[in-house]
């Protein structure tokens, strides 16, 4: 279809669609290249647009002639297609053309280390950690909010030339200069019109129309993933060490598409989609995503566009655990990454009255507090006084007192301010049973502890009961090391999916509690209006920091294999991953009752391990192709799966269909519903180890199931060279009242090597 053949189209659905409200707002256009009229996808989506334009004019319509349709962004590799404002009825018209395939109205998405190299392994001049692995060009795109790019961990001393691969930019704007970029940070830009588009204008005020961070989550994370080295980087004294990014050498391209709202979809799709063109490595995204069939979740198309040249891509897996099924990002080409504690702890205690003592966490670095009066509830305040909001607080109940604030209903932080502005000297922050025993270290304004559900249950009876009038004392302790670790956060959200049952989810765990990095010098630690402190480094928590850990480390297995896929890179993560303990025992779970056992639900495959994953001895590798095939096998239409693979695709026919548990992929999600007993899967795995080695088999079978494989032995005698295998699930008797999942493991041993894979089993 040519120009002419557009116009004329497109007048006649124009004159003939129902008449409609000029109602505007934002949406992700999905169109088939394949039936362009011309090569030039810009010229081609232009055109569609000024001719809807020009021809609500020549029909006289003024409502659809004064809300114009207007472009926001042409994707090149992330999508094949646009973003625009549209209102109804031109959509309709849009709708109706050859090429069209879908729709999306734009959404917005939320934003979901000085000891954490140590206890990952890494130590300087040493492994993945030697000068010729860190010399080589790798660049990490970091899709945020922002950088602060004159802060010491992204300073270029020592770096060579930025490298020829780049074709990015440094963008110009408010309080951002091109000079701010250098040969640490090569690239920043902003991307703001699908979120001005929902919200209308931003208010600047405390934030920058620029790829300037004027929240601090993106300068953490970007410092997590390739910041500098740092030497005494502390929050407060507390923490102190050499701060640095997992891959300290590497470059860093900022692209920013979280603002004070949120990010919209429309700007994450654009930076993913410049960020391949601009000639990064790794992607790393802190951010929400992946909450439906992946022909609707826009930043799992533009990850497989990523992917799909070469581009390793790393998502948060969320914070909504500890409840089951919350896990987001969990296409199989995203590596999804949970959160986990490391064995630093910033410790804090209580004794109450009756001498009873709770311990607890804590950042305050000042002198502990004395035996005072201690109040809660009815004796601090009004309604809501219980979890301290504004204004529930009395001052004349808790001036000069401690006080007791329940988790829930504000933040962390607004409870500490509340405090203080009603007088009290410190703060009890007390976990329900919603929290358990999670513990988070936060700067709060006035001195304050964090302690666990049960500890907060004792406090309360202690209130309650005692005689004599309630009083505490809190002691600082400061930062230790050689807890029990790693331990699953209760925040990391857990799987299964309810959109991904046939792969686990999330892939791995990385520390993400309590995680040191830069700050920006505008925004108070707490990240509240009133804190006027500053400070050039903050600790903070979330699979927002994990995921980082995981994408600088990708860089560099990247940078000791420049041959591997961003499927065998994630693989190597995976096999090499770890289950156990610094005390020999199962990664605990802060969200179950009495800290109980992880599951592969909650942690993946297990606990990161970089330098294990440098020679992994097998791969477990997947083509974009074969990620299409198993959409197919999910009953996607051609269409469906069409939105993911930018254009054209016809699904092979039901002879040729493979079965989705043939995904190539180092786990096995096992479905045992509809009273299966027996479940065959398929896998080829790749040798890049010894060229001349034997693998044995070793199974620790799920409750319930007999696992076999065939063959038992893979001989190999090449690097490279590539077997298959087989392995069959067969269920055993019945399982009335036994649990709904039951888990085991697959691994081949070889030698030094052991290539593990976890075994997750769905009874339900």
């Amino acid at each position: 279809m040519g120009i002419t053949e557009l116009w004329l189209l497109l007048s006649i659905m124009l004159a003939t669609s129902a008449a409609a409200a000029a109602d505007q707002q934002s949406y992700i256009i999905h169109m088939d290249a394949t039936k362009m009229a011309t090569t030039n996808p810009q010229q081609w989506y232009t055109s569609i647009i000024d001719t809807i334009n020009q021809l609500s004019s020549i029909n006289d319509d003024q409502n659809e002639a004064s809300n114009a349709a207007e472009i926001l962004y042409i994707y090149k590799t992330a999508i094949s297609g646009f973003s625009a404002k549209l209102s109804t009825r031109k959509l309709h018209s849009l709708s109706k053309l050859p090429g069209f395939l879908s729709a999306t109205p734009d959404k917005l998405l939320q934003l979901h280390t000085t000891h954490t190299p140590k206890f990952l392994g890494l130590q300087r001049g040493h492994g993945l950690w030697n000068a010729s692995n860190l010399a080589s060009d790798i660049i990490i795109g970091v899709i945020d909010t922002g950088i602060w790019p004159e802060h010491i961990s992204f300073q270029d001393k020592g770096l060579p030339a930025v490298p020829k691969k780049w074709k990015g930019t440094c963008q110009a704007g408010p309080k951002f200069s091109r000079s701010n970029c250098n040969k640490k940070l090569i690239g920043a830009t902003a991307y703001i019109k699908g979120y001005e588009t929902i919200l209308g204008r931003l208010n600047t005020t405390g934030t920058f129309r620029s790829a300037r961070d004027s929240d601090g989550h993106g300068t953490h994370t970007a410092s997590t993933a390739a910041g500098n080295i740092v030497y005494k980087a502390s929050l407060y004294n507390q923490g102190m060490g050499a701060a640095t990014g997992m891959r300290f050498t590497s470059r860093i391209a900022a692209y920013k598409v979280c603002w004070p709202e949120g990010c919209a979809s429309t700007d994450i799709l654009a930076a993913i989609d410049r960020a391949v063109v601009d000639g990064v490595d790794v992607l790393s995204l802190s951010l929400g995503g992946g909450d439906g069939f992946f022909y609707q979740d826009e930043i799992a198309i533009a990850a497989f566009g990523a992917v799909r040249n070469g581009v390793f891509v790393s998502c948060s897996a969320g914070n909504s655990g500890p409840f089951m099924s919350t896990v987001g990002n969990v296409a199989p080409w995203i590596m999804t990454v949970a959160a986990s504690y490391t064995d630093r702890t910033f410790a804090g205690s209580v004794k109450l009255g009756n001498g009873q003592i709770f311990e607890g966490s804590s950042l305050h670095s000042g002198n502990s507090i004395g035996q005072l009066p201690l109040v809660y509830n009815k004796t601090a305040g009004g309604e809501e006084a219980n979890v301290c909001t504004a204004g529930s607080l009395v001052p004349s109940m808790v001036k000069g007192k401690i006080v007791v604030c329940e988790r829930g209903t504000n933040s962390r932080f607004e409870k500490g301010e509340q405090v203080k502005l009603a007088g009290g000297v410190g703060m009890i922050l007390i976990n329900t049973q919603l929290e358990g025993e999670e513990l988070f270290a936060d700067s709060h304004v006035l001195p304050a502890v964090n302690l666990g559900a049960s500890a907060g249950k004792a406090i309360i009876n202690y209130i309650a009961s005692s005689k004599q009038p309630p009083k505490a004392s809190i002691l600082f302790e400061g930062t230790r090391y050689g807890s029990r670790a790693p331990r699953m956060a209760a925040f990391s959200s857990r799987g299964p999916s309810f959109f991904e049952p046939y792969v686990i989810k999330p892939d791995i765990t990385a520390p993400g509690v309590n995680i040191l990095a830069a700050w920006p010098p505008v925004v108070s630690p707490s990240e509240l209006k009133s804190d006027k402190r500053r400070v050039l480094f903050n600790i903070i928590s979330g699979t927002s920091m994990s995921c980082p850990h995981v994408s600088g480390i990708a860089a560099l297995l990247k940078s000791a294999h420049n041959n591997w896929s961003p499927a065998a890179i994630k693989s190597a993560l995976m096999t090499t991953a770890y289950v156990n303990d610094n005390k020999r025992s199962v990664i605990s779970d802060v969200g179950r009752p009495s800290g109980g056992p992880a599951d592969p639900y909650a942690f993946g495959s297990g606990h990161v391990d970089p330098e294990k994953a440098v020679d992994p001895g097998l791969v477990y590798d997947i083509e974009p192709q074969d990620y299409l095939n198993y959409l197919c096998s999910l009953n996607y239409t051609s269409k469906q799966v069409g939105l993911v693979s930018r254009g054209n695709f016809s699904c092979p026919s039901k002879r040729n269909l493979v079965q989705p548990g043939d995904l190539n992929y180092p786990s096995f999600s096992v479905s045992m519903k509809n009273r299966a007993k027996n479940v065959t899967f398929k896998r080829t795995v790749t040798n890049v180890g010894t060229p001349t080695s034997d693998y044995t088999v070793k199974i620790n079978n799920p409750s319930g199931i007999r696992v076999s494989v065939k063959p038992k032995k893979l001989s190999f005698r090449r690097s490279g060279q590539k077997l298959r295998y087989q392995v069959s699930f067969v269920a055993l008797g019945k399982r009335e009242g036994l649990s709904d999942f039951s888990f085991g493991s697959l691994v081949w041993v070889s030698g030094k090597y052991s290539v593990r894979s976890p075994i997750a089993v769905n009874w339900e």
